[in-house]
């Protein structure tokens, strides 16, 4: 059904709602000339007021961003330790702060990239965010060797390894590749060859198949997707959007 059909079928039951039950009537009884007149009256009421099609299609709007935000809502309660609490996820920002934003990324991602610094500024300025990355590599081979080698880096060296790497990679201007993410490594003083001898451990592609899994619950296809307990926000935001949304998330709280 188009949103026209619904639309109309929505002012036509408004319509009749407002009969009695002595004034209803049976629209399949009606005869060819009768369904003929009827609909011409309908088509004419339109014309005259089409105002009640915008009405009717902001309303069937409403309804529908309510209905996938609750959706969405219990989907991230369901999921809420895999999302929020897992240990194998680095958590920046403020680990005792009072609300949660999750971000999934691609480290190739242009969006990601522009994101980055307006993310970063924020978590300073507010400096009450516990901010959790979850690794999703969606752009081809070379994303998930960056997600791989990020995770490898945090398995083998620590938080600080993998934060300074993730900030590395969200400012590349290259492509990436072994030989550039080894020269990046060198740059920051980290050890690539302990980095390396830990690519292939499985902790990494259990966590890279969980947050695939999360994504496809949450209906999730692109990057940044941001992730809140009341919802998500999809795209790379204005900064004041993503503060309204955290704003709003500590009141419901």
């Amino acid at each position: 059904m188009t949103h026209f059909s619904r639309s109309l079928t929505m002012a036509l039951g408004f319509g009749l709602l407002t009969l009695s039950p002595a004034q209803a009537f049976d629209i399949g009884a009606m005869s060819d000339a009768e369904r003929t007149a009827f609909r011409a009256e309908i088509r004419a009421f339109l014309l005259d007021n089409p105002e009640v099609l915008i009405e009717a299609f902001d309303i069937l709007d409403q309804n529908q961003a309510l209905a996938t935000a609750q959706a969405e809502a219990e989907i991230i309660t369901a999921n809420a330790d895999a999302l929020f609490a897992s240990p194998y996820d680095y958590i920046g920002g403020n680990p005792e702060g009072d609300v949660t934003l999750v971000e999934f990324l691609d480290y190739r991602c242009g969006y990601c990239k522009r994101a980055f610094p307006e993310i970063e500024a924020m978590l300073e300025a507010d400096g009450n965010i516990r901010f959790v990355v979850k690794e999703f590599p969606i752009l081809g081979d070379a994303s998930l060797l960056a997600s791989r080698y990020a995770i490898a880096a945090k398995i083998a060296l620590g938080d600080e390894a993998y934060r300074a790497l993730h900030d590395a990679m969200l400012q590349m201007r290259g492509e990436i590749s072994e030989a550039s993410l080894q020269a990046t490594a060198e740059d920051l003083a980290l050890d690539h060859a302990a980095i390396v001898a830990e690519i292939n451990n499985p902790q990494i592609d259990a966590t890279i198949a969980t947050n695939y899994e999360l994504a496809r619950a949450l209906n999730i296809s692109g990057t940044p997707t941001f992730v809140l307990e009341g919802g998500l926000l999809r795209g790379a935001l204005p900064r004041a959007q993503i503060e309204a949304a955290i704003a709003q998330e500590r009141a419901a709280n």
